[in-house]
C-alpha cells in the first residue's frame, strides 16, 4: 500500500511505538512469544505445540476439571441448530437467507474446495472445554498484538504489517490524533473544523482508540452524541429505504446529529441531557442488581424545536481494534448465520444489514456502526469526519458538514478547503491514511485463556446460547487487498448481523433495514481491557450498563433465553462467565 504523502503535514507527535514482545501473564508473571499462530495457512500442518498456543501456561491448560470434561459432550446439543450447520452451508454453496431483492455472494470465491473444508472444520464451535483451543490466545490471528497490557493496548500496529508500511500507520495515527481548528487560520492544513461539531479530533471520541462513555457527572459528552432522524413518511421514501438508497431522513433543521459545539461566532445546536431511573432486577438465586434506564433529551436548542417526527438515539464511540479483519470476513460466511424468518424456530433471527458502498454506490453488507450502517472502514471514517468533526472528504465533500439549509449562518462561514491541497478539507490521501490506521489497529492477545475458571466460564457462555449471536470464529478472505488481513483465523465473537434486542434497548430509530429494536451484534474481542484502556466499564450502545452483569441483563428480544440462562446461574457460575469475558 502506498500513499502520496507530499500533501500531508508530517504531524507525528504522540505516535505509539511498535512493540511486539511477549504476552503478559498477570498472575504468574510468565510470558511467551507465540509466532504466527493465527495464520490459517499452517492450520492443517500444526507447527506450534499446544503449549505455545496457550500463552505459555500449559500447566493451567492441562489442569482440566472432571466437571468440564463430563459436561462437554452436552454443549453442542444446546447450540443454535443454524449455527452448527450455517458455516458449512455457506462454504458448500447452499442458498443463504438474507434481505430479499439483493444479490450478495452465497459462497466463498477465494478458496478451493479443500480449503473450504479446512475453514469449516476450524470454525466449528468447540465442545471440549478441558483446555484452550489451538490458536485461541491469538484472537486476531497473525495480526494479534502480544505487547504487555497497558492503557495503550488498543493503539498498537497489527503484528504482521510489513516494515515498509509502518510509515503509513504512523502518519494515520498522527492524523487520527490531529486537532482541527476553525477557518480561517494560520495552520491552513489543519483548519476546516465544523462549523458545527461534536469533537475536534478522532481521538477525542476514541480515547486511546477505545470505547466512549456517557458524560458521568460532567458537562462534556465528547465521546457520546445524539443521532437524529425520522422514518420514511411517503411511499417514495419507503422505496428509497427498501432499496438501500438512503438510511433514514434527518431533522429538517438540526440534520443527522445534534452538534453541541460550534466555532467562534456561531451558536451550538444544543445539548444532550440524560436522566436515569434505577430499576431492580432479581436473579435466580435472589441476588438483586440495580439497572439504570436512561432518558434522553435535546435541550438549549438554538434554532427552534426538533421536528415532531424526529427520533433521538444516544451512541457512544466504539473501540477501534480489529476493523480491517472484520472487513475481510467473506460476506457469505456472515450471511450463513442469517435466519431472518427464524426458519429453525430457535427464537433467534439475525438479519443482514444491506447498505451501499459510499464510493461505488454498489450494494454491500453493512458491518460497522451500532446498526451496521456502513460497509467499510473507510465509509465509517468518512461519516465520522463529516458528522462528528465537520470535515469534508472525497466521500462526503460538503465542507459545511452537517449544517442544514435552515442554519444559514453556519452555511455562510468560511471553510478549510485549500485548493493547492485538494478539493476537500481532508483530501484523499488523508482519508486513506486514517483508514489504513483504523484497519490495522491490533487486537490484543487473550489473557488466561487456558485457566480453569476461564474455561468454565467459556463453557457456560456456550451452553447459555450466547454464541448464537456472538459467533466465536471466522476465517478472513485469502484474497484480501491487505495481506495483513489475509486468511487469518480470528475470534471476534460476533455474527455482525442485526437482532431484535427487545423493548429495553429499543431506541425507536430506523437506520436502513434496521428497525428501532434492532442492533448489530458488537464484537467482544478486547472487551476485557475496557477499564484498562478507557478508564471505565460502561457498556452497550449508550453506556447505560456499568458492568458486564448489567449489560447482560439488558439483553431482551432474541436474547431473552440467553439472558434468562445467565440470571438462573449460581453466583459462582455467573462469576466464571464474567471471568471468561474479562479474558477476551
Amino acid at each position: 500500500m502506498r500513499f502520496v504523502t507530499s500533501l500531508i503535514p508530517v504531524l507525528v507527535t504522540g505516535i505509539q511505538p511498535r512493540r511486539v514482545r511477549a504476552v503478559n501473564d498477570s498472575v504468574r508473571g510468565e510470558s511467551s512469544t507465540p509466532k504466527d499462530l493465527g495464520a490459517l495457512d499452517s492450520c492443517d500442518i500444526p507447527r506450534a505445540k499446544p503449549e505455545e498456543a496457550n500463552e505459555g501456561v500449559a500447566k493451567e491448560a492441562r489442569a482440566s476439571t472432571p466437571e468440564l470434561t463430563a459436561r462437554a459432550h452436552r454443549v453442542l446439543s444446546k447450540l443454535r441448530p443454524c449455527l452448527r450447520v450455517a458455516a458449512c452451508a455457506a462454504l458448500a454453496g447452499a442458498p443463504v437467507a438474507f434481505a430479499s431483492g439483493f444479490d450478495l455472494p452465497t459462497k466463498r470465491t477465494d478458496l478451493p474446495e479443500t480449503d473450504l473444508k479446512r475453514v469449516a472444520d476450524v470454525t466449528r464451535p468447540t465442545s471440549d472445554f478441558s483446555k484452550a483451543e489451538q490458536y485461541e490466545a491469538m484472537q486476531a490471528g497473525g495480526a494479534t498484538s502480544i505487547d504487555p497490557v497497558t492503557e495503550d493496548s488498543f493503539s498498537h500496529i497489527s503484528a504482521n504489517i510489513p516494515f515498509e508500511e509502518e510509515q503509513n500507520f504512523k502518519l494515520g495515527n498522527a492524523l487520527f490524533r490531529k486537532l482541527w481548528v476553525s477557518s480561517p487560520s494560520s495552520t491552513q492544513a489543519s483548519d476546516g473544523l465544523g462549523p458545527l461539531f461534536n469533537a475536534r479530533s478522532c481521538m477525542s471520541c476514541h480515547v486511546n482508540d477505545g470505547r466512549g462513555k456517557p458524560p458521568e457527572g460532567g458537562p462534556s459528552a465528547v465521546s457520546m452524541f445524539l443521532r437524529l432522524s425520522r422514518a420514511a413518511a411517503t411511499p417514495e421514501e419507503e422505496k428509497a429505504i427498501a432499496g438501500a438508497e438512503i438510511l433514514n431522513f434527518p431533522d429538517p433543521v438540526y440534520g443527522h446529529q445534534l452538534q453541541d459545539l460550534a466555532v467562534p461566532g456561531l451558536a451550538a445546536e444544543g445539548r444532550m441531557t440524560i436522566r436515569y431511573d434505577e430499576e431492580t432486577a432479581t436473579l435466580g438465586d435472589g441476588e438483586t442488581v440495580s439497572l439504570r434506564r436512561p432518558h434522553y433529551a435535546a435541550t438549549n436548542l438554538a434554532y427552534g424545536p426538533l421536528d415532531a417526527a424526529t427520533t433521538i438515539s444516544a451512541r457512544v464511540a466504539p473501540a477501534m481494534i480489529g476493523l480491517g479483519l472484520i472487513e475481510a470476513i467473506p460476506e457469505a460466511d456472515i450471511l450463513a448465520h442469517a435466519d431472518p424468518d427464524d426458519a429453525d424456530g430457535d427464537g433467534i433471527s439475525g438479519k443482514a444489514a444491506i447498505v451501499r458502498d459510499h464510493r461505488s454506490g454498489e450494494i454491500a453488507l453493512g458491518r460497522f456502526g451500532w446498526k451496521a450502517q456502513n460497509a467499510t472502514v473507510r465509509d465509517q471514517n468518512a461519516d465520522a469526519f463529516a458528522n462528528d468533526i465537520g470535515i469534508s472528504t472525497p466521500d462526503h465533500p460538503d465542507a459545511h458538514g452537517d449544517c442544514t439549509k435552515a442554519e444559514e449562518k453556519c452555511l455562510d462561514l468560511p471553510t478549510g478547503v485549500q485548493k493547492r491541497l485538494g478539493a476537500e478539507e481532508a483530501p484523499g490521501p488523508i482519508l486513506d491514511l486514517v483508514t489504513f490506521y483504523s484497519e490495522n489497529l491490533a487486537v490484543p492477545a487473550r489473557r488466561k485463556a487456558s485457566f480453569p475458571e476461564t474455561l468454565k466460564g467459556k463453557r457456560i457462555f456456550y451452553e447459555s446460547g450466547c454464541i448464537s449471536c456472538h459467533v466465536p470464529k471466522f476465517v478472513t478472505r485469502r484474497d484480501s487487498a491487505d495481506k495483513a488481513q489475509s486468511f487469518q483465523l480470528i475470534w471476534p465473537y460476533s455474527d455482525f448481523l442485526l437482532h431484535d434486542m427487545g423493548d429495553g434497548l429499543a431506541d425507536g430509530q430506523q437506520v436502513g433495514l434496521a428497525s428501532g429494536r434492532e442492533w448489530r451484534t458488537p464484537p467482544l474481542w478486547g472487551i476485557g481491557l475496557t477499564r484498562t484502556v478507557s478508564g471505565h466499564s460502561f457498556f452497550l450502545h449508550d453506556g447505560r450498563a456499568r458492568d458486564f452483569t448489567e449489560a447482560i441483563l439488558w439483553h431482551g428480544g432474541e436474547a431473552d433465553k440467553a439472558r434468562n440462562a445467565f440470571s438462573s446461574l449460581s453466583k459462582d457460575d455467573r462469576a466464571a462467565l464474567i471471568t471468561f469475558l474479562e479474558s477476551l
